[in-house]
């Protein structure tokens, strides 16, 4: 049994050097920590990452120190107790590093490995999604130009994670090569998730992408140029209807054989994604901005049949309760899983222990840079460590 003696927070800098919480757990067991990213294109409907205030939210862990005393944990599902104490005090961010803190405790209280908490049975690894190239709220562009879709990413279908890894990582220089011979501005500068950052136009970076014979896909992040019922394009400049914007998906699924699509249209539009995803069964219509990490908006995408996988971002909901909630009822409705980090990363690895022990399909998390290694690198050792078994 794990007992809590002290909770102790404080703020660090992401990797966009914007201030997130960081959370630390004395215990019988040793103390533990664990921080939380930072989103910058967020649904509406997440759940606000602090209550009142990153600095509010340290005040209010500090004071519930003696509360958290007399619970003893032993399993994952005793964060519900967690939860019963802290729930309307605290932000999404904050409670997703206590929680995660605590588990580390629990884990090594039992010694075991925090996915094994979870599903101790776990066998399947998640395939890796890679952020080759970025436009949208992710990058800053070239000369006043970028892609408006936000992410261009890479899905080998390997066998082993650290082959994903390896050839993602070759995949983005070779992308970063055919960049440079079509855009003269290219200066090789990097984004938010440390994808390359362009003057070229999604259909420009489609082109490129489709000739490295790897499946591959896009996160439109529709939402983020949606405004006054038109999707607004700014690279070339052109308004598009909510029909026009079904007809272009719908174009650039079939023209360049996307195997991954996540948020094709704005969070509203469920009807939208149902009708684009009876058109093209077998490619990944994937919801985070409609679905935020939310059993309800999952729930409703279900219903609506508008969606075959969804991202999970722990920290969008704070609640590891809930995101397990959310895994049963996708895996139960044969709705893919995908675990995600967000665009300002920490490099806290728990997110990997997550994915595998909840059994995810995908496991989206970059490229390159320390904050998205530090997680691809963890779900490397897991997998090296069951194999040597």
């Amino acid at each position: 049994m794990v007992v809590i003696s002290s909770v102790s927070a404080k703020h660090i800098l992401d990797s966009r050097g914007e201030k997130t919480i960081f959370v630390s757990v004395k215990t019988n067991a040793g103390t533990f920590s664990a921080s939380a990213p930072n989103g910058k294109s967020t649904g509406k409907y997440e759940v606000s990452p602090y209550k009142n205030s990153l600095e509010k939210d340290i005040e209010t862990l500090k004071k519930f120190k003696d509360y958290f005393s007399d619970e003893a944990l032993d399993n994952f599902d005793d964060l519900r107790r967690i939860e019963d104490i802290v729930e309307g005090h605290v932000g999404a961010n904050s409670l997703f590093a206590l929680e995660s803190a605590i588990l580390k405790a629990i884990a090594k209280e039992k010694k075991k490995e925090v996915w094994q908490l979870i599903n101790p049975d776990a066998k399947n690894f998640p395939r890796l999604v890679g952020n080759c190239v970025e436009g949208g709220k992710h990058s800053k562009g070239v000369n006043g130009k970028k892609p408006d879709f936000q992410e261009f990413l890479f899905v080998p279908k390997t066998k082993t994670v650290k082959e994903a890894f390896d050839l993602n990582k070759k995949l983005r220089e070779k992308v970063g090569v055919e960049i440079k011979k079509i855009d003269e501005n290219f200066k090789g500068g990097n984004t938010d998730e440390k994808g390359w950052t362009t003057s070229l136009n999604e259909k420009e970076v489609f082109e490129i992408l489709k000739n490295e014979g790897t499946p591959f896909g896009t996160d439109v992040a529709a939402s983020s140029f949606f405004k006054r019922k038109k999707y607004h394009y700014q690279n070339p400049m052109l308004d598009r209807t909510k029909d026009e914007q079904s007809f272009y998906m719908s174009s650039l699924v079939k023209n360049f054989n996307l195997f991954y699509m996540e948020d094709p249209f704005e969070e509203e539009d469920f009807a939208s994604f149902t009708a684009l995803l009876k058109k093209y069964p077998n490619t990944l219509i994937v919801g985070d901005d409609l679905t935020v990490t939310n059993i309800k908006r999952l729930e409703k995408a279900i219903e609506m049949k508008s969606i075959n996988a969804i991202i999970v971002k722990p920290n969008q909901n704070g609640s590891l309760i809930q995101v397990k909630s959310i895994c049963e009822l996708a895996k139960k409705k044969n709705i893919k899983i995908v675990f995600s980090h967000r665009s300002g990363e920490t490099e806290e690895n728990i997110l990997a222990d997550l994915a595998f022990g909840f059994q995810a399909d995908f496991f989206k998390c970059g490229i390159t840079g320390k904050e998205r290694e530090s997680k691809i690198k963890r779900l490397i050792e897991i997998e090296k460590k069951l194999r040597q078994k």
